[in-house]
């Protein structure tokens, strides 16, 4: 499903469909001190029922089951669902996954203690959202904004990869990532206020060929581009890290999130 915004890549269409199967393979990334940040804030843990909007491929309830949630998880595309339903399956994990808008989900009042969106909650329309979350989540319940991104002007490894997105990709809007809060909106705030931030540096492991399947998953590359220029960059990307990158590296992330509590 082509997905368009004029504030989003000068408007240019992009399906995550079409990146799904290596969107499953290359960016299941968060590292341990992602999920411990919000275990250890008494978040997702045993007793509680969370719905992850935008969940892609499941990696945030697949990664978190452990800690004794029930989960659920929406998503725009099928192909994206698709692919979270069979690694919940392959992993043993009842997880309920379905395809859905987030402002369109349509389920029972009052039915999560939780919301999570990770990576996702720009995308959404908030004057129709934040009254489906206010319906969903029960008296008190929290909603949970988060992001991780490269930082590009101090990792020389990322700060390579992003121009040659832009190469490709001249609009692309999803670089040029700072340590900066998750963005919040009035809108949002309306109906909710912030409790706590988190933020923290971390490091993120790679191989020349899981960096180059996590950089070709991104909105910028097989989301947006045709399969010949995709071909194109990953040949060229390709040959870029085999000059600069070593065979395994660090990449430098920054973490960030918000915790929200219902009004």
């Amino acid at each position: 499903m082509d997905i368009v915004n004029k504030d989003i890549d000068g408007g240019k269409a992009f399906d995550w469909g079409r990146t799904s199967e290596n969107y499953a393979k290359y960016r299941d990334i968060y590292p341990q001190e992602f999920y411990e940040a919000l275990v250890s804030r008494g978040l997702c843990i045993k007793g509680q029922s969370v719905l992850d909007l935008g969940t892609g491929t499941g990696v945030i309830p697949r990664n978190m089951y452990r800690f004794g949630s029930e989960w659920t998880g929406s998503d725009i595309s099928e192909n994206q669902i698709e692919q979270a339903k069979l690694l919940a399956e392959k992993g043993g994990m009842d997880i309920d996954f379905f395809a859905s808008p987030a402002e369109d989900i349509d389920l029972p009042g009052s039915s999560f203690d939780i919301v999570t969106a990770c990576q996702c909650f720009w995308y959404f329309d908030y004057k129709r959202l934040v009254p489906k979350l206010c319906e969903l989540l029960k008296e008190n319940g929290r909603l949970v904004v988060m992001q991780m991104a490269w930082l590009p002007f101090e990792d020389k490894i990322a700060g390579k990869s992003e121009e040659l997105v832009l190469k490709y990709n001249p609009k692309w809007t999803g670089g040029g990532w700072t340590r900066q809060s998750v963005s919040i909106d009035e809108e949002v705030l309306r109906a909710f206020e912030i409790t706590e931030r988190v933020e923290f540096d971390v490091n993120v492991h790679f191989t020349r060929d899981s960096w180059n399947g996590r950089m070709k998953a991104c909105r910028g590359i097989e989301a947006s581009l045709s399969k010949e220029d995709t071909e194109a960059w990953e040949k060229e990307h390709k040959a870029l890290l085999n000059s600069i990158a070593p065979e395994e590296f660090d990449v430098l992330h920054y973490v960030a999130m918000a915790i929200l509590k219902k009004k």
